[in-house]
């Protein structure tokens, strides 16, 4: 009886971590540096992929000038059907998907400090795995990440070395004093 608690706690414990980084991907805003790819369904002219700009705004063939930076992915997708639907197509089935997150940045004292390709699942360990590990004089207690949070402000959370990064994180390591 006790196995089967283990089994069902643990079982509890990964489906919880892992619908939480599906649910902070899928909430995820778009920046610049992301690449996207949008797909209208039978319409090629209308597909596109485009790696987003500083000032955040695409020309989108019919629509002009949009502004993405911000928007989810789900919002693109509906921002796009209300702008196609109607004037130029009956019920078009856009898809918005992510190809390339922008990077995420670490420094401090790790080996190789800098900017890396994001990658979906990645931790403060594998982030610092990435740059070429820890350095001896690494705390594994005094780690922050910067990141930008709902309002669009850059705010410093205390992490721990099993934390999610997302894309446009800065990773800081201190130096531990002993």
């Amino acid at each position: 009886m006790k196995a089967k608690t283990v089994l069902w706690l643990w079982l509890v414990l990964f489906s919880s971590a892992a619908w939480s980084l599906d649910a902070s991907l899928s909430q995820y805003k778009l920046g610049s540096g992301d690449v996207i790819k949008v797909t209208v369904f039978g319409q090629p002219d209308l597909s596109l992929t485009t790696k987003l700009p500083n000032h955040g705004v695409i020309n989108y063939p019919f629509l002009g000038d949009l502004s993405v930076i911000g928007l989810t992915g789900a919002e693109l997708e509906a921002k796009l059907y209300a702008g196609l639907k109607g004037d130029y197509l009956i019920e078009p089935s856009v898809s918005v998907t992510v190809i390339d997150y922008r990077p995420f940045f670490i420094d401090g004292e790790v080996k190789r400090p800098g900017g890396y390709p994001y990658q979906p699942g990645l931790s403060v360990d594998k982030a610092a795995a990435l740059a070429g590990g820890y350095t001896e004089r690494a705390s594994k207690t005094k780690i922050f990440i910067r990141r930008e949070n709902e309002s669009g402000q850059q705010e410093q959370l205390s992490a721990r070395s099993t934390d999610v990064v997302l894309p446009g994180d800065i990773v800081t390591v201190q130096q531990s004093f002993f």
